[in-house]
């Protein structure tokens, strides 16, 4: 549950402002040109990069790539490997930050739904709301043999 969490409730905002410090998670749209420079070591028709910023060295971003998203759809992962990248390859330039608002909602959908189990198969032995009472035995005490003609 931690784990959809916390891969859930991030967005990627716009840089606004200071450039992001080390450590931070960017995202980098390329522009055409950043397509054609890069195509030989990230992949042909590149439409965005994420990963963690290394080094804000002048003129370029140093990445540690999680990610690479491709214009006609589709991701490939990335185990972090270290790649330059010129800031004129750049077109926007986003930062992966925590939604409060969308981790207050899934956590309460997901804390709704492990109560909901928790009570409907009485995993807390108190007893399920579906089953009825004690069942009561009926005796018929007006019994009467049958006569044989």
């Amino acid at each position: 549950m931690a784990s959809v969490l916390m891969t859930g409730c991030y967005t990627l905002e716009p840089v606004m402002g200071p450039a992001p410090g080390v450590g931070s998670r960017l995202a980098l749209d390329v522009t055409d040109v950043g397509r054609v420079a890069l195509g030989g070591t990230i992949g042909p028709e590149i439409a965005q990069i994420e990963g963690h910023l290394v080094e804000p060295a002048d003129g370029e971003y140093v990445l540690a790539v999680r990610e690479v998203r491709f214009l006609r759809g589709g991701t490939q992962a990335w185990t972090g490997e270290q790649v330059r990248i010129k800031k004129e390859f750049v077109g926007r330039t986003y930062e992966r930050k925590f939604h409060r608002g969308r981790t207050v909602a899934l956590g309460t959908v997901l804390a709704t739904g492990l109560l909901y189990v928790v009570i409907s198969q009485d995993l807390l032995g108190l007893g399920s709301l579906n089953e009825p009472g004690p069942r009561e035995t009926i005796i018929n005490t007006d019994f009467r043999p049958r006569r044989r003609p």
